[in-house]
């Protein structure tokens, strides 16, 4: 139980934050569309709240569960392999969407239909 807390506490929630500033800066990157700063500042607020808490309600809770569950069937199979594949799957896909958005932008995370006009 203890390492699954410091799992949780050191690996997990760090990935998650980081999942969480790369949905900012995919929110503020869509926001640009909007040309009223009001109404931007409500949008970017807004989804703001929306993607911490889903974050913080789903995404974590999610990562953890397969963590666990990984761990559990690991004990039984093939050791530990399957959840440091795991992990390291995991850092290296935040390590990519980070790559991508600071050299090419957020609008490069995304899928074409998504991204803003002229601001690829």
């Amino acid at each position: 139980m203890k390492s699954s807390a410091a799992l949780e506490r050191y690996y997990v929630l760090p990935c998650c934050l980081l999942l969480l500033n790369l949905l900012n800066a995919v929110i503020s990157y869509k926001g640009q569309v909007i040309s009223d700063g009001i109404l931007r500042t409500l949008f970017v607020m807004g989804m703001v709240l929306f993607g911490s808490s889903l974050v913080a309600l789903a995404v974590a809770p999610g990562i953890t569960w397969v963590v666990r569950s990984m761990r559990q069937t690991s004990r039984s199979a093939a050791g530990k392999m399957g959840e440091i594949v795991f992990l390291c799957i995991l850092g290296f896909a935040i390590f990519w969407l980070y790559y991508r958005t600071n050299m090419y932008g957020a609008g490069s995370i995304l899928p074409p239909g998504w991204r803003n006009g002229l601001h690829h």
